[in-house]
């Protein structure tokens, strides 16, 4: 009999316990969330993302970040100006490696953010580029989730960490990069000073 009231007493505790745990919190801490938001700012702010991500209309290209060749320019749409659109030569994949390593990259919708809404990563102070990434004028009008959304599936974004021969990936592991993304967000989305 000892020993069935100890159990029960064990499994009433554990059911407490549970329950209590259930409703809590499991936000990040604004350091948490600073924190991740250094992650963040590592994979924007590499070549692979901030190439396109430009103050200018010229694209940047390779790991150097030099002026794209051919004299591309941006378009109002971000995808080339008339005649020289960004797909003639960036194709829905990358070309084999034997192409040559300064074969054009590719990945499906290649483009550059349009004229009125460039969301510019190159250059920016952390807490400048946090603001740029959250708000609605300058990220193109996409809500928190919907940045998740477009880091975590959107094939131009995935691409950063398949660019083909020649060219460094983003150095953060994908679901690395999202999962700090997600906690970013949990914890309010706050922006370093």
């Amino acid at each position: 009999m000892k020993k069935t009231g100890a159990a029960l007493l064990s499994l009433a505790v554990a059911i407490v316990m549970v329950a209590s745990t259930a409703g809590a919190d499991t936000r990040a801490s604004k350091k948490e969330g600073l924190r991740a938001f250094g992650t963040i700012q590592t994979v924007l702010q590499h070549p692979r993302c901030q190439n396109c991500h430009i103050p200018g209309n010229a694209p940047l290209q390779l790991d150097t970040g030099r002026p794209h060749e051919q004299n591309v320019m941006r378009g109002s749409d971000g995808k080339g100006m008339a005649g020289m659109n960004c797909s003639t030569c960036h194709t829905e994949s990358n070309l084999p490696a034997s192409y040559d390593r300064h074969a054009p990259p590719g990945a499906p919708n290649w483009h550059l953010p349009p004229e009125n809404m460039k969301m510019v990563f190159i250059n920016l102070p952390p807490g400048e580029l946090c603001r740029v990434l959250k708000t609605g004028e300058t990220n193109g009008g996409k809500s928190l989730d919907a940045l998740l959304e477009h880091v975590s599936n959107d094939k131009l974004v995935l691409w950063g960490w398949n660019p083909g021969a020649g060219r460094t990936p983003v150095p953060v592991p994908h679901d690395q990069f999202v999962a700090e993304f997600k906690k970013w967000m949990s914890a309010g989305a706050p922006c370093p000073k």
